[in-house]
């Protein structure tokens, strides 16, 4: 169908846009030319979603993600955009290029882009880490709702822009333009800091950046040209169409009170368990040809594209001969999976009389509303079924209830295809509710054999440096820990608070590129230190005694403690005390950097692994909150094999993992400083001008804070009381090592039910138990404090702290925990405290 004929087409229906836009005011406009807005209308819809930082969500006509569409359509569009690529960068440049797509709403679009130019290789971003396969960088989204991304490509070099064929010449594929490909170029940000992370690593003189959308405000048109000229390169950028959206005064607060009164209504229902008996679903062997990727998470090169076109065909009509009389077919793909079954669907098409659409799965939560005019009208809500790294948790599936399908065929990597998949609440039960035929095609998940034949030879790592060890660097003695850092002191690294804040929430900073201002005690808050430790030290000997001892019963009498700086590190020490003096035992200890979003040090973990024996290393920290860190270190070992990813803890109150010292929220008197108490150490660091490809993450030693380190005061402290809870460290020990300890993740959800009761809907702005409260009040820009009714001594520095930065503290009943810090939402420096500027308060 032509464009001018399917505008006539769809000249009268309503638009999906149109039940957001009277609601809210959001507005869709056209850059300009004749047909401007109606291009953009025909191109988008607007459904709502919780998010802080945008209500309003771009529904794509053509993405293939939350509206079927044909096949065909989708992947034509893509290829289009591959074709304005090539006509821009010549057949020459062209034929060195590399397509790098997002995950996960771009990486159909991304590969269409990729086969348009024709002979680009092509990668991904992915957020399911690979065992095996080494990280070859990665960057943050900051406004999706799932904000981390990797790159894994099986060829080391595929980003360096030089995986040419074997007999080619190396230095022609040197300098190689890269082509990043997303569904919608908004403010520009995720694109830009994807380019300045890579440019560090792999420079290069041209980029070109493609969108189906350009929908940059004028205030954003400047800042690619600006960027271009800041890192001295060419950036081009090819958009379908282009325009604005006009957001009224108070859009995010409006959004957000519509999603609250629509849902869980009508067909944004929540989950449900379905009997699909009378609907088995049915398999098909789609005989996929060895060797070929499933898509592009680890790189797809024109030879794999060559062997997968001749073999489209028979693999459509495998699926057409299982679909019996179906007229109306959807091809559902697999969150990033989407380029595997677009191209199975436009084949599809050519062997069936059927209409055929696709779409698929995906991660984020979309408000669903029954309305013509509303661009998501159905939602299905199942489990996770790839056992993702991040935890289990809910998927969705849109636009496919109530559309009239009578055959839907699921096409899922062999990863994917689990136990979940199946079960009588998962996506294949919910799909035989709302049709006739259910088809299950797998596509086998694609597992790198090694490097290509066409890598230059690979030069082993450097040398990695000893650690740093006390008094050189840190307040400890050297053999307490040694530190798997680089040493930035003579580095300006820190910032306001306040600054630091605003720069983090609105993405233009990651939390580990800057420190916060030291904190400076008090003389009122070191009498607090004081007597809270006089008070707890034997209560913290206790929980030190218990962990230690789970640890040699079940990880070996000769146990490598690698503590996660810094909140690890006193733990670690005390830990390497008890196990001296009770038992004798000299144990390594190392402190390690691990960065929320970024992982943990992966040269760090190259050193231990040449210096030990990777199984017999036992990450230890501080405390769990609701259990980030500890789902980080499990998706970041992914790649590592021989680690155990399971952290050993002083207190676990979020129930995150099975080896601790309790349970219980209490106060830790490690976590009421900072660096005084941590050796005079700094947070982590890692930025990219600092930390390269081969070094260590870093940090700063504070040697000018020596008159109030109380470091070696709190170790000795906490020692002194071993000998008198040795019977009750043993008692605890065997209670524990008979009990189930299995995670219960319950912090986890406490954190999601406040985010939500308290208008927040970000759980990363929530800091369970009172280790990261404190870390709110000194560190972030607290909203409000939430404490258990009748809590004791254990928030008496809480409330102090509270009272000097002028944040209220709020009683409430049955919390899991001691106290909850708020980090103030949507943070701006004029909106400070609890003003209620940026949420309503409760």
């Amino acid at each position: 169908m032509s464009e001018r004929a399917a505008r006539k087409e769809t000249a009268n229906v309503v638009w999906s846009g149109s039940w957001v836009a009277e609601r809210l005011g959001v507005e869709l406009v056209g850059n300009g030319k004749p047909d401007g807005d109606r291009e953009l209308r025909d191109l988008l819809g607007l459904a709502l979603r919780r998010n802080p930082k945008r209500a309003h969500l771009l529904v794509s006509n053509v993405l293939g993600k939350h509206v079927p569409q044909k096949p065909s359509v989708v992947y034509g569009v893509g290829f289009e955009l591959g074709r304005r690529v090539r006509e821009l960068l010549g057949d020459a440049e062209a034929r060195r290029a590399v397509v790098l797509g997002y995950a996960e709403t771009a990486t159909g679009l991304g590969h269409a882009v990729a086969d348009g130019l024709g002979v680009a290789p092509y990668l991904h971003s992915t957020r399911r880490p690979v065992e095996g396969v080494e990280r070859a960088g990665g960057f943050e989204e900051s406004h999706s709702h799932a904000t981390s991304h990797l790159l894994l490509p099986e060829d080391p070099n595929l980003l360096a822009g030089e995986c040419g064929p074997a007999d080619a010449d190396t230095d022609a594929y040197a300098d190689a333009p890269l082509v990043l490909v997303d569904d919608e170029f908004s403010t520009g940000n995720t694109v830009l800091n994807t380019i300045r992370a890579l440019h560090e690593r792999y420079p290069r003189s041209r980029y070109v950046v493609v969108a189906l959308v350009d929908m940059r405000s004028p205030a954003d048109h400047g800042r690619l040209t600006e960027f271009a000229a800041e890192i001295g390169a060419r950036v081009d950028l090819v958009a379908r169409s282009s325009g604005t959206v006009t957001l009224p005064e108070g859009v995010l607060e409006k959004g957000q009170a519509l999603v609250t009164a629509h849902e869980g209504a009508g067909s944004a229902g929540s989950r449900a368990a379905v009997e699909q008996g009378r609907r088995p679903c049915t398999r098909v062997d789609l005989q996929w040809p060895v060797g070929v990727p499933d898509g592009g998470r680890h790189g797809f090169t024109p030879a794999h594209r060559a062997a997968l076109e001749p073999v489209l065909p028979a693999m459509a009509a495998r699926i057409a001969a299982s679909l019996g009389g179906a007229r109306r077919v959807l091809i559902l793909g697999f969150e990033e999976l989407m380029y595997a079954p677009l191209r199975l669907g436009a084949a599809l098409e050519d062997h069936t009389d059927a209409e055929v659409r696709y779409s698929t799965t995906t991660r984020s939560p979309v408000l669903a509303v029954d309305d013509p005019g509303y661009a998501i009208r159905s939602r299905l809500v199942f489990p996770a079924h790839d056992n993702p790294a991040d935890g289990p948790g809910d998927r969705y599936a849109y636009n496919v209830a109530g559309a009239g399908f009578d055959a839907v065929v699921v096409t899922v990597d062999s990863t994917a295809d689990t136990p979940e998949l199946h079960a009588p609440d998962g996506l294949l039960a919910q799909l035989a509710a709302h049709t006739d035929h259910v088809l299950l095609a797998i596509v086998p998940s694609y597992v790198p054999s090694g490097l290509p034949s066409y890598v230059s030879e690979r030069q082993d790592p450097p040398m990695l440096p000893e650690p740093l060890r006390g008094p050189a660097f840190s307040s400890y003695a050297p053999d307490e820990v040694g530190w798997l850092l680089q040493d930035l002191s003579d580095t300006e690294l820190e910032a306001p608070t306040e600054e630091r804040e605003e720069a983090i929430q609105s993405g233009g900073a990651h939390y580990a590129e800057s420190l916060p201002v030291e904190y400076q005690p008090s003389a009122q808050y070191q009498s607090l230190f004081k007597a809270a430790l006089d008070l707890s030290a034997a209560r913290v000997a206790r929980a030190v005694g218990t962990v230690t001892e789970t640890v040699l019963a079940e990880r070996g009498a000769r146990p490598v403690l690698v503590s996660l700086a810094r909140a690890g590190t006193p733990v670690g020490v005390l830990m390497r005390r008890w196990a001296r003096h009770r038992h004798g035992l000299d144990l390594p200890h190392y402190a390690v950097s691990i960065v929320r979003g970024r992982g943990i040090d992966a040269n760090a973990l190259r050193w231990l692994a040449a210096h030990h024996d990777p199984a017999d290393v036992v990450f230890v920290d501080g405390w769990t909150g609701k259990g980030a860190i500890t789902r980080e270190l499990s998706a970041a070992l992914d790649g590592f094999g021989g680690f155990n990813s399971e952290i050993a803890v002083l207190a676990d109150p979020g129930g995150c993992v099975r080896t601790y010292g309790t349970r219980e929220d209490f106060l830790i008197p490690s976590a009421c400083l900072n660096s005084t108490v941590s050796g005079l150490i700094s947070r982590t660091v890692l930025r990219s001008d600092l930390v390269g490809p081969d070094d260590f993450h870093g940090a700063k030693f504070y040697r000018e804070l020596a008159d109030t380190d109380v470091s070696g005061h709190f170790l000795d402290t906490v020692a002194d009381h071993f000998d008198e809870v040795v019977d009750a460290v043993d008692a605890e020990t065997k209670e524990l090592l008979a009990a189930d300890r299995a995670p219960t993740w319950e912090g986890w959800a406490a954190v999601e039910r406040i985010s939500e009761e308290y208008g927040i809907h970000d759980v990363n702005l929530v800091k369970p138990g009172v280790g990261e409260t404190t870390r709110v009040l000194l560190r972030r820009v607290p909203w409000k404090i939430l404490a258990k009714r009748g809590a004791g001594a254990d928030l008496e520095h809480i409330r102090l702290l509270a009272e000097q930065r002028g944040v209220p503290v709020e009683e409430v009943d049955e919390l899991p925990y001691t106290c909850v810090g708020l980090i103030h939402p949507k943070y701006t420096r004029g909106a400070t405290g609890a003003d209620g500027r940026a949420v309503e308060s409760k």
